[in-house]
């Protein structure tokens, strides 16, 4: 019925090791009552190979962390992957983000990072070697800050500062680490380190160095001045598109155009809206969007099949942003004509209009994207998002089924957290079904679904239940949810 997911690296939804990987709650159950040396292997390879789909925005860390802990599991592996020859280098002072290292480790230091949490001596001595001689040294460093005390932060800056030569590159690359650390506590420590005065010194020019540097790039940037017309701020954004690579500069050139334009100026916008100019093309047509010109709706029908894919995606999104009365109606018009009338990517802008802001007459026409979406692309597509939010939203309960299957299959677990929210509104079962294993869910946003409709008759929900609204790592929001639950009036 629905194309299912294809990503070699994920195994299927119905193992263990693709219950892990997806971060399901169901994983964590069934790994507890599998063999042990069968969920410790499963463990391990997510852990030690990443699954996430984009790590900056899915969570597995504090999962993985919590499942390390039941299964008393050693750190054996942890270390021989940290300190692989695989490692790179770092006698540069570099992150080495761009070889891998970052993907290739960062999981594992933030489990680390929670295992220490949970008072993991070993799992802190672990830490504490890596920042001091491991590639991925900055990350390691951010997990101890928040959790590491002083007497053993400290003696890290000698170790970390030695990978920076006494030399101006040397030097610029140290200002660059100690700015864009995300956790300074470390190197507040070392620039008052009173037992270590040059270190202290050093620190201290660098950082002097580094905000000359940056004052002086801002008096020297290329942007847009105090002063330019229109014409100047579309040649600004045509020459950011011929260069090499391409910068897609029509945001910025919106926002100046918004600043400087003025009604004598629309002529000269509507030319270039329908110009040859792609760069300052994608800029016209995004600020008449922004600015509710009667001209935009259309303007954009004819940019979305312009054949350069950046005009045609840049008038897409422009579309996405509209919240007008008209542009709504458009919508409407939009996703009603049939099917390969327009182009791909407007119809499905017009679908996700529908599914923000449209009412319970649009349920039909969200339902239908969110199935056909689903057929083609499979469960984990983009698209899907504003799609599934938009179910949840207009409470379609026809949607059901099609979104258990996208909880079930998807490899995001962002979309599954979505798909958890749809469901506690369309779904009757899901307070005695999903919402159970939810509450061991990697995403803390789908657990706080679960403490809010869990059905109580399960004998693991309170228990859950307790445990979290305990456990010093669960975030506010899910705490919060499960006191109100455990207060004497809060059951279901």
């Amino acid at each position: 019925m629905f194309v299912d997911s294809v990503d070699p690296d994920i195994a299927p939804s119905g193992t263990l090791l693709g219950l892990l990987q997806r971060g399901r709650g169901d994983g964590t159950l069934h790994a507890l009552a599998a063999p042990r040396t069968e969920a410790l292997a499963a463990l391990r390879q997510c852990v030690l190979h990443d699954p996430r789909r984009d790590w900056q925005l899915e969570h597995r860390s504090l999962y993985y962390a919590r499942l390390q802990v039941e299964l008393d599991a050693g750190l054996d592996a942890f270390e021989q992957h940290l300190f692989h020859p695989d490692d790179c280098p770092v006698d540069d002072g570099t992150s080495c983000a761009d070889s891998g290292t970052e993907t290739r480790t960062g999981l594992c230091l933030s489990v680390l990072g929670h295992l220490v949490g949970y008072g993991d001596e070993e799992a802190l001595r672990l830490l504490r070697r890596y920042a001091a001689a491991g590639a991925n040294w900055q990350w390691a460093l951010d997990e101890l800050a928040v959790r590491d005390d002083d007497e053993g932060l400290r003696p890290l800056g000698p170790a970390v500062l030695a990978r920076f030569p006494h030399t101006p590159e040397g030097d610029t690359a140290l200002a660059a680490a100690a700015r864009d650390a995300f956790e300074p506590r470390p190197w507040r420590l070392w620039a008052e380190d009173p037992q270590r005065p040059r270190q202290a010194e050093r620190l201290r020019r660098v950082r002097e160095q580094g905000c000359f540097d940056r004052w002086q790039r801002q008096l020297s940037t290329p942007g847009p001045r105090p002063g330019w017309s229109v014409p100047e701020i579309l040649d600004w954004a045509q020459d950011g598109y011929e260069a090499h690579p391409p910068q897609h500069r029509e945001a910025p050139a919106a926002r100046c155009l918004a600043a400087v334009a003025g009604p004598g100026d629309r002529p000269q916008l509507l030319a270039a809206a329908r110009g040859l100019r792609e760069g300052a093309r994608a800029a016209a047509v995004r600020h008449l969007a922004e600015r509710g010109d009667p001209a935009a709706l259309d303007l954009i029908r004819e940019a979305a099949a312009d054949p350069c894919e950046s005009v045609a995606r840049s008038a897409c999104a422009s579309f996405g942003r509209m919240r007008s009365a008209a542009a709504l109606d458009r919508a409407r018009q939009w996703c009603a004509v049939p099917e390969g009338t327009l182009p791909a990517g407007l119809a499905a802008a017009a679908a996700e209009m529908l599914a923000c802001c449209g009412g319970p007459a649009d349920a039909e026409a969200v339902l239908h994207a969110l199935r056909d979406t689903v057929r083609r692309e499979g469960p984990d597509s983009d698209r899907l998002r504003p799609l599934v939010d938009g179910a949840g939203r207009l409470r379609i309960g026809c949607a059901a089924p099609v979104l258990r299957h996208v909880y079930r299959e998807t490899a995001s677990s962002q979309l599954r957290g979505r798909a958890a929210g749809a469901l506690a509104a369309t779904d009757p079962s899901f307070a005695a079904g999903f919402a159970v294993e939810c509450l061991w869910d990697c995403e803390e946003t789908t657990r706080e679904v679960a403490a809010e409709h869990a059905a109580t008759g399960d004998e693991r929900v309170v228990e859950r239940l307790r445990r979290l609204a305990t456990d010093p790592a669960e975030e506010e929001g899910v705490q919060s949810a499960v006191r109100g639950r455990l207060s004497p009036d809060g059951g279901r």
